[in-house]
């Protein structure tokens, strides 16, 4: 898993590449924290190019949007595949947050 952190007008995106897992999850949480640390208050996770996500993908995800919540931030997710997206809901994941198709609605909607 690599994460590649731009910048997208005022909206930060997360694109997450390979496996977000147990292995993977710490560096994902690491450079997401350090992001929010920076100064990022509207962040899109991109999962075009995510093969898979277990739970502790999705308390990185958590974490992340209870952290913007107390800043007063947005999160937004976007190009989930139909396994991660079915996850995504399964968890209750998108009732609190919003899942887009495109990386562009995405960035819409937080910014």
């Amino acid at each position: 898993m690599s994460m590649k952190i731009s910048k997208s007008g005022e909206v930060t995106v997360a694109a997450v590449e390979g496996r977000l897992d147990t292995t993977t999850a710490p560096a994902a949480e690491s450079t997401i924290t350090e992001a929010i640390d920076g100064g990022a208050t509207k962040i899109v996770i991109d999962f075009s190019a995510t093969d898979y996500i277990s739970s502790a993908g999705l308390r990185v995800i958590l974490k992340a949007a209870k952290t913007l919540h107390q800043k007063d931030g947005k999160l937004a997710l976007c190009s989930a595949n139909e396994q991660i997206l079915e996850v995504l809901e399964m968890s209750g994941f998108l009732t609190m947050m919003s899942h887009h198709e495109t990386l562009e609605a995405a960035v819409e909607a937080v910014g």
